[in-house]
């Protein structure tokens, strides 16, 4: 082997990789992160994602390994289920699901079978594909049911999934979803789940940062089985995670995500999921967690007073969901109009929209990044300010002058609140 293969970098080997990366990196520079699944990592985290302990190739867990040489793999995924565990208060931790969506297979896997009824959040109420979504794998595997939220509130309605729960008689019910901006009655979805002798699973990918940094209730201590990610609010790597408040299913947990759903795990990814988890235990994530619900209160707010509709009035979370019913455009027109500024989000199902992604008229919105990055409420309300004048722009149907001034705004902000210095 050629000693170039040990030393030549990226740009030599394979220009064009190396140079959509460092457009990625220009892009992520130059303008706001403001899509709700999204936020910005460490150096820290970063520097565990590029080691060559991606070249380790494991099967098992910790002491019970198919492969030899993998004592410092178990060094850092022992260390990110004792940081978890600590984080969440939750007795049994699995941190090797390559995402969310694997983390729910592998309960899946554990609690249901094939042709089993669940019943969880329907998708355009802010639910997610894998809980039973008919384009989803979970979708045809199970009879789904979904419940939604009130028209007039835009909030889950604990009465009406009750009584659905009674008539469906669900082997599982799901809690959580992608873009619910609201907290969840826990206590009482595990009621409603205990009256009809059905598991109980909540999905927290979104408000695992929150959770941690004690800004938003925790369902370990209500649910059989919380899923959750690294990403979002947690701000780590891509990657799932599964937790319970027992050791009741520990067994067969462990046997769902290997060999059950995955096989090899990511070593780097667990070393980087520790970083995380390690820094979500010190002080400041606390009031990083705070700032983020700050942050979406301060833009829920801006907009709302600017005429926009924000589904269920407000939020409780690092999500404002925009419902543009009736003013004449499309969540991806806004998308694409704030992109042009130089501002990120992505368009969304609101409650009882269309089912085609094209006719959706919801923007979806989140905190995480920008409030990773430096801003403030300040920064934030005028973010919204930039916003509502954008849309505004859109529905007059002249964006230019709009844009240019969004995009100096947005560039001056980028410059004050650099990433990786």
């Amino acid at each position: 082997m050629s000693r170039q293969f040990f030393t030549a970098g990226l740009s030599t080997t394979d220009p064009l990789v190396a140079d959509a990366l460092a457009a990625e990196d220009r892009r992520q520079r130059s303008s706001l992160e403001l899509i709700a699944s999204e936020n910005i990592v460490s150096r820290a985290v970063l520097e565990a994602l590029g080691h060559a302990m991606t070249n380790k190739t494991l099967e098992g867990y910790p002491g019970s390994r198919f492969h030899g040489g993998g004592e410092h793999v178990d060094t850092v995924e022992t260390a990110a289920i004792e940081r978890a565990r600590t984080l969440f208060g939750a007795r049994y931790v699995n941190v090797q699901p390559h995402s969310g969506t694997q983390a729910n297979q592998a309960v899946f896997f554990t609690l249901v079978r094939p042709g089993d009824r669940i019943l969880s959040l329907d998708l355009a109420a802010g639910g997610h594909l894998s809980h039973g979504a008919r384009p989803n794998l979970s979708g045809r595997w199970f009879e789904a049911h979904h419940y939604t939220v009130r028209r007039d509130t835009g909030r889950i309605d604990y009465d009406q999934v009750e009584a659905q729960a009674q008539e469906v008689r669900p082997r599982l019910l799901i809690a959580g979803g992608s873009a619910y901006p609201r907290e969840i009655d826990f206590a009482r979805m595990r009621a409603i789940a205990d009256a009809v002798g059905a598991y109980f699973l909540v999905d927290m990918a979104h408000i695992a940062g929150l959770v941690a940094g004690g800004v938003h209730p925790s369902p370990v201590p209500h649910a059989d089985i919380v899923t959750g990610t690294t990403t979002k609010t947690l701000r780590g790597p891509r990657g799932g995670l599964i937790l319970s408040r027992d050791d009741t299913w520990a067994r067969k947990l462990q046997s769902a995500v290997f060999p059950g759903v995955q096989g090899s795990l990511h070593s780097q990814i667990l070393a980087a999921k520790a970083v995380c988890l390690g820094e979500a235990l010190q002080p400041a994530f606390r009031d990083y967690a705070s700032a983020v619900c700050a942050n979406a209160r301060a833009l829920a707010a801006t907009l709302a007073e600017r005429g926009i509709t924000i589904v269920s009035g407000g939020t409780d979370t690092h999500i404002v969901l925009l419902d543009f019913s009736g003013r004449g455009v499309t969540g991806q027109q806004v998308q694409d109009t704030l992109a042009a500024a130089g501002i990120t989000s992505n368009k969304n199902p609101v409650p009882f929209d269309a089912p085609r992604p094209s006719e959706w008229v919801g923007v979806r919105l989140g905190t995480g990044a920008i409030t990773t990055r430096g801003l403030g409420e300040a920064e934030t309300t005028r973010l919204g300010t930039m916003i509502a004048d954008l849309v505004d722009a859109l529905i007059a149907g002249d964006t230019a002058d709009a844009v240019a001034s969004a995009r100096a705004e947005v560039d001056t902000l980028c410059e004050r609140f650099p990433l990786y210095g």
